[in-house]
């Protein structure tokens, strides 16, 4: 962990104080994901790669009485989010946590081992090992909950120069678009015994994923 939490430190450490600003215009697809998660009333929610704070902070708001928590491999990240949570008024509601995507003790860190919704948005494309990242967040997932996922696609139906030149410019913040990222969620799915879905937006800039699990856990 303390590799690549360095790493995203090293690269995090100015960027975070405008992170927000900035990427608003192209993490594509976040808002929609927050606005589907419809936790159950007073439901757990779990955001691995929380970053500054900005969606957990943005399900508070949307989703009254739900219990937050994130957790990312970056301290500068967390400082950040740390101060975000509090000035929106909702420090009571949200735990943050610092530690590996890839392997990590909710019990340990949150005093619970699932949650009713984990979500994943914009952090698999920097994760090395992004699909045991993806592995461990569903593990998280309470009985009848679901994991949800929104990423960068490969820009397939857009203009190859745009391809190029936004690859170009992801690759200098350590930001790989995950090629097999719907072929995973599928795998995983049916490896884990949940229903997944999954689809290309806005010309397939984005993949947005999910895994359900109706009535039963995950079987890992």
């Amino acid at each position: 962990m303390s590799d690549h939490g360095g790493l995203m430190d090293g690269v995090y450490r100015y960027q975070r104080h405008i992170y927000d600003l900035t990427r608003k215009y192209y993490l594509l697809g976040r808002d929609g994901l927050i606005a589907d998660l419809a936790p159950p009333p007073d439901g757990t929610v779990l955001e691995i790669g929380c970053g500054t704070g900005r969606n957990l902070i943005a399900v508070g708001k949307a989703w009254p009485g739900t219990r937050l928590h994130g957790i990312d491999i970056s301290a500068a990240m967390l400082e950040t989010a740390r101060a975000g949570v509090a000035r929106a008024g909702l420090a009571d509601r949200v735990t943050l946590a610092q530690g590996d995507a890839c392997a990590f003790d909710p019990q340990a860190l949150f005093g619970r081992a699932g949650f009713d919704r984990v979500f994943i948005s914009y952090a698999l494309s920097m994760i090395p090992d992004w699909e045991d990242a993806l592995t461990q967040a569903a593990q998280c997932v309470a009985p009848g909950g679901r994991l949800e996922i929104v990423d960068f696609g490969q820009q397939d139906e857009l203009p190859g120069v745009w391809k190029r030149a936004l690859f170009g410019w992801l690759d200098k913040f350590h930001v790989s678009p995950r090629r097999e990222l719907a072929i995973a969620i599928e795998r995983l799915a049916h490896d884990m015994s949940g229903e997944p879905s999954c689809h290309s937006m806005y010309r397939n800039y984005a993949i947005r994923g999910s895994i359900a699990w109706v009535d039963h856990l995950p079987e890992h």
